[in-house]
């Protein structure tokens, strides 16, 4: 009588077939693994899917990058481990708070480099930020994600993240200006990697920008002075730390940005479940607050904040591999880099024209990303009340209102939030008291089209 196999550990992979090769229609599940030399090279290919963007966050915001790559391995090992290994991902950097970072002094320009005494309010952001979403993760654990569609429904969450990303319009201007010609070599250089490369190469789209872009930089002299500064950078040597500070004003820029982790997890959730087949629905909670707790960590220690990379999801998909040992790979291979700091160094002085190609893209990404919620979730913005949320709130993150209480100072994060969570819930409510919720729009701002719609969606005939 045969003896009953053991349930596999939490660090323990079965061997996927003959450990050598991946079957055409068969896939790497999770708590699969090929031979640990594949399994190595798969995790040095998920280091480089994120290090383009994980390490253009300290660039633009002037933290260091070994701080950043170093939180950036201990978040996934942390992420890994309250998962259970049961949600393959890299934590990299969050661009979702460059925008309160700024405020808060955390940027990099021609004319600024951050002081400590921002560096560490800016991290009692993140730290704060951190804390809040983990404390998602706990409800959403043990009471469902219902509550957070009933408090930020589509069309507020959408429209607060979508104007964080615009309100990083300005400082993207701000590097393109250094340098034009290299900002737009840079971008050129991006976006035709991701269309003229397949596969793995399409993926590292951003990594190869930067490359083209740093060469072009070179050949103009941007560079210069670059060499002192990364030679005499230390070969080894742990990463420099901070320790957060807590200014009252500068730390309500940084609840919205809650807003935006928690639909980057639960969407990275439920791509990963779809290409493996696995309900992660039970683990999503954990997700949540994995993220939370990575990213309380390194707001603690001086590193970037943190939040799953659709980078790696590409070379899930490309390679079929989906073996969580693989980014336990990655963690260590980053882990490794974050003690050169000389890799660091040469970070540091990325000339500006560079940053400016690369922001002008991934800050429209950022706004983009309110767009997609906005369609997955089918927002009407036949709606007034849905139109004129997004419409105040937009304008107010985009141009940057600022406000002041006392010694406080707010800007137009921390407004336009405000806004839209204000005119949606409060003219919603005015709209049921006063029965006029399904009430065709008026203002000229929505074409006929839209009327059209609405009354068809009612089985009513439009006039002609």
């Amino acid at each position: 009588m045969s003896t009953p196999s053991k349930p596999a550990g939490l660090f323990t992979w079965k061997v996927h077939g003959d450990g050598k090769r991946v079957g055409i229609h068969g896939a790497v599940g999770p708590d699969e693994r090929l031979t640990y030399p594949r399994t190595f090279g798969i995790g040095a290919q998920h280091v480089l899917a994120m290090m383009g963007s994980t390490l253009l966050v300290p660039a633009l915001t002037g933290m260091p990058a070994s701080t950043t790559l170093f939180f950036s391995a201990v978040g996934t090992a942390l992420f890994l481990t309250i998962t259970g290994n049961k949600v393959p991902s890299y934590l990299g950097s969050s661009f979702a708070f460059l925008a309160p970072l700024a405020a808060a002094g955390v940027y990099s320009a021609a004319d600024h480099t951050p002081s400590t005494a921002e560096i560490q309010n800016g991290l009692g952001g993140i730290l704060l930020a951190g804390v809040l979403l983990a404390a998602v993760g706990v409800l959403v654990h043990f009471v469902g994600a219902g509550w957070i569609q009933r408090a930020m429904p589509p069309a507020v969450t959408g429209t607060i993240v979508a104007l964080i990303g615009l309100n990083l319009a300005g400082a993207a201007r701000g590097n393109w200006d250094a340098s034009p010609w290299t900002a737009l070599v840079t971008l050129a250089a991006v976006l035709l990697s991701m269309v003229l490369f397949k596969g793995f190469l399409g993926r590292i789209a951003i990594l190869l920008g930067a490359v083209v872009g740093s060469l072009f930089a070179a050949i103009r002299g941007e560079w210069e002075g670059a060499g002192v500064t990364v030679g005499d950078a230390d070969w080894f040597g742990l990463p420099q730390f901070h320790t957060p500070t807590f200014e009252g004003s500068l730390l309500v820029a940084f609840i919205p940005v809650v807003l935006v982790l928690i639909a980057e997890n639960i969407g990275h959730v439920k791509s990963v479940a779809a290409m493996t087949g696995k309900d992660l629905d039970p683990v999503t909670g954990r997700a949540l607050l994995a993220d939370g707790v990575a990213t309380t960590v390194a707001g603690l220690g001086g590193g970037s904040a943190t939040t799953t990379y659709a980078e790696n999801i590409g070379v899930m998909a490309a390679t079929r591999v989906y073996s969580t040992l693989a980014y336990w790979v990655a963690a260590g291979v980053a882990l490794v880099l974050s003690l050169v700091p000389k890799f660091g160094a040469v970070v540091l002085v990325i000339p500006a024209g560079v940053l400016g190609g690369l922001a002008t893209l991934l800050f429209g990404l950022i706004a983009l990303l309110g767009a997609r919620i906005w369609v997955q979730n089918g927002v009407n913005f036949s709606h007034p009340v849905n139109l004129v949320t997004a419409s105040v709130a937009l304008i107010m993150g985009t141009a940057n209102y600022t406000a002041h209480w006392g010694s406080m100072t707010f800007e137009g994060i921390a407004i336009g939030t405000v806004a839209a969570l204000v005119i949606y819930h409060g003219l919603h409510w005015v709209a049921r008291v006063r029965g006029t919720q399904d009430q065709p729009p008026t203002t000229p701002a929505i074409v006929e089209a839209d009327v059209v719609a609405v009354k068809a969606a009612k089985g009513a005939k439009p006039k002609k």
